[in-house]
């Protein structure tokens, strides 16, 4: 959950995708009976999968051939499960602001970007699929790999400093997600009121030591301890809320893929021990890399799922 998020070849697409399907003209792709073209781990991958995807790569202005299609689509699929298995997917409302944020940008309502994206062949849902895996796995991948230079040796982390003069001073925060359990059958039916019972909760919180004595008068509500994060680890959905709220406080609350949650601060400080030191000089980096450089962690994961994975091609 806390891990760095990177959303740059996500925006990299959706401008690709912005300059093209403004100017194309509508193309209502004929939808043929669809069978499956490929088994991802017991994942079907449809033609019209295929289909959709060679649309959006016409539109991304890349080579959109179906086999092309058909490998973006494998390893999308690898990714959404590997997402899936460790629980660390974006929410749905974190895509459909996206979506949104997306539509905005080229001065579109969402209705007239969804219009457009079924026009072209691509879908609403397909592209929000694929928001959904550019948002999720980047933190996979900081989270598996520490950041995409990984872990820093002590020569360099000495050097860093050495240049510096002095350690860098960070925030540490101690935290605890409060999650109040939505399950997906009841979400339409009961979320509203689950929103209000954990804003009515925030008011009551006794303290991260009393919290899972707390958790317990209520129904499904569960407590995580977050333990030590630091203030550049902080994830983008979270920062804002967590750097507003006051020592032993609660941030305000978030509708998420469990439900509706919120973070306790149960204690931080300002510290410059080497751990904090390789934290950001490893955020300073990534915010120095050039733009859309690719991380070799990244294709060292999904290798690795590939040679796992069982993989059918029909």
């Amino acid at each position: 959950m806390f891990a760095m998020t990177a959303t740059r070849k996500l925006m990299l697409a959706a401008a690709a995708l912005a300059a093209s399907v403004v100017i194309q003209p509508g193309v209502q792709q004929a939808q043929a009976a669809s069978e499956v073209s490929a088994v991802v781990n017991r994942t079907a991958i449809t033609s019209s999968d295929v289909a959709k995807r060679v649309a959006f790569l016409r539109l991304q202005r890349q080579k959109a051939d179906a086999k092309t299609a058909r490998e973006v689509l494998v390893d999308e699929a690898l990714k959404r499960q590997e997402i899936s298995r460790v629980k660390m997917s974006v929410s749905t409302e974190d895509v459909d602001k996206a979506f949104e944020r997306f539509a905005a940008g080229n001065k579109l309502s969402v209705a007239q970007m969804s219009q457009i994206l079924e026009k072209a062949g691509v879908g609403v849902e397909h592209f929000k699929s694929y928001i959904a895996v550019q948002m999720s796995w980047p933190r996979l991948v900081n989270a598996r790999y520490g950041g995409s230079r990984g872990r820093m040796s002590s020569q360099e982390l000495v050097k860093r400093m050495m240049e510096n003069k002095e350690k860098p001073v960070t925030t540490e925060y101690f935290l605890q997600q409060v999650i109040f359990v939505v399950p997906p059958a009841k979400r339409n039916a009961i979320l509203a009121k689950r929103q209000k019972e954990a804003n009515a909760a925030r008011s009551k919180f006794p303290g991260c030591e009393q919290s899972k004595d707390f958790a317990a008068t209520m129904l499904d509500v569960s407590i995580r301890d977050l333990g030590r994060v630091l203030a550049p680890e902080l994830p983008a959905d979270w920062k804002p809320l967590i750097e507003k709220t006051a020592d032993g406080g609660t941030t305000g609350t978030r509708v998420t893929e469990r439900g509706v949650e919120f973070l306790a601060i149960c204690k931080q400080r300002q510290v410059s021990d080497d751990l904090a030191a390789e934290v950001v000089f490893r955020a300073e980096d990534l915010g120095k890399e050039k733009k859309g450089a690719p991380d070799p962690n990244d294709k060292k994961y999904l290798d690795d799922l590939r040679s796992k994975a069982q993989i059918e091609y029909r």
